[in-house]
């Protein structure tokens, strides 16, 4: 059964042993919540704290999860990867139907898949990718409220896909990441980094071994920069050249950014993402 996701026709009924390791994929928009991770001063709403009284609701004990890679306040997820061993007998089923039963509106388990115990939902982990979401019209939209950037001046999506590719390869991020990250080098892998335009929205579509706190975020407000007109053509090389992040620009805001998937080394043989956000592409 190791190499079944959830099916309804198939094993939904059967209990994994006690002790299993679960992988869980989850979708969620971070607006409500101040972060994935868990905090204790000040106790405040989080994606982690949602998700663990969902799952020990249903197993009846406490069950802590361990995920892909921890998202920011107002940050959201197309495709977070989790893991947790389950401390009771509980189906494929459960995992899914009853987690989400138990979740507010805006947290999903999308599927539940056995997995060995050597996985880990963060140190298996081989590259992640992000988008970053912008509406680009001279006005906010009240049926877009959430989930996005706004930015009300009209932007160069061509231009800002040039200025994104001085970012490939492994390079040092200094001036990409935030005062407070804790990472032990800024060196990352920045496999692809593009931008284009679908209508009023512009997005942006990058990926990576891994991102500093910030990171995207960063890059984001130096493209949009240059996409409006406010700083020139070749800015975004001057600021990573730099390594000094007092060169980099404002952070652009969290609503736009969201995780859009986690990969995997391929014996784990983990189901493909579903990219999205589901509004702005298919």
């Amino acid at each position: 059964m190791i190499n079944d996701v959830i099916n309804f026709d198939r094993f939904v009924d059967e209990p994994l042993q006690a002790g299993a390791r679960v992988a869980l994929a989850l979708e969620y928009q971070g607006s409500a919540y101040r972060g994935w991770q868990s905090q204790d001063k000040p106790r405040v709403a989080t994606v982690q704290d949602e998700l663990e009284a969902a799952i020990s609701s249903i197993a009846a004990t406490a069950v802590t999860v361990i995920c892909a890679g921890r998202t920011d306040a107002g940050v959201h997820a197309t495709h977070q990867l989790v893991h947790f061993d389950a401390p009771v007998a509980r189906s494929l089923k459960a995992w899914v139907a009853g987690v989400n039963a138990k979740l507010p509106k805006d947290i999903a388990v999308q599927w539940a898949k056995l997995v060995p115990n050597d996985f880990h939902a963060r140190f298996s982990a081989t590259a992640r990718r992000y988008r970053y979401i912008i509406l680009n019209q001279a006005r906010r939209s009240a049926h877009l409220a959430t989930g996005l950037t706004l930015v009300d001046q009209p932007l160069d999506a061509e231009l800002m896909h040039r200025e994104a590719q001085v970012l490939l390869g492994e390079q040092d991020f200094s001036a990409f990441r935030a005062a407070s990250c804790q990472s032990k080098t800024a060196m990352r892998n920045i496999h692809f980094a593009n931008v284009s335009r679908h209508g009023r929205y512009v997005v942006l579509d990058i990926g990576g071994n891994a991102f500093l706190h910030h990171m995207v975020r960063n890059i984001a407000g130096v493209l949009i920069a240059v996409g409006s007109g406010q700083m020139p053509q070749g800015w975004t090389e001057s600021v990573l050249a730099s390594r000094d992040r007092s060169q980099g620009g404002v952070t652009a805001k969290p609503h736009g950014l969201y995780l859009v998937d986690v990969t995997y080394p391929e014996h784990y043989q983990l189901p493909a993402s579903r990219i999205g956000p589901d509004f702005v592409l298919p």
